[in-house]
Formats: C-alpha cells, structure tokens, sequence
C-alpha cells in the first residue's frame, strides 16, 4: 500500500486582496492571520490541509491552493 502526501502551497494576491477577512475567519485551521496592516499572511503553512474553503469564498479570487501529491 502506498500513501500520497499531500503538500499545499498558498497563495496571496496582496493585488487582488481588499482585507476583507473571510478566508481568515473560515480557515478551518487557523493557518491565515492578518498581519499590522491587516494583509493576509500565511501564518501556519504546514497546517494547511488543503480544503481550499479560503480559496472558495474569497469574494476577489486573491488566494490560489496548489496541491501536490508526494510519493
């Protein structure tokens, strides 16, 4: 039996953000904070388990998931 591990790679369009805070507040695990000037930050990156519900609900398409499988 082989297991894929799954890595994600997150990210921000500072461009695109308007801080709205809707992919901090629905980040299951907590991996997205706002950082003194209230831009997202990828605070906790290897929390990340790539639900993509930040990318999803992102009224202005500012957050990309990219997943990789390793073997």
């Amino acid at each position: 039996m082989v297991l894929a591990i799954q890595t994600a790679t997150i990210l921000v369009s500072q461009d695109w953000c308007k801080k709205c805070g809707i992919c901090i507040a629905f980040c299951p695990k907590k991996v997205l904070e706002s950082d003194e000037f209230g831009k997202v930050v990828v605070a906790k990156p290897e929390q990340c388990i790539a639900c993509k519900i930040c990318e999803r609900l992102c009224p202005d398409f500012a957050i990309n998931i990219e997943v990789t499988n390793d073997e």
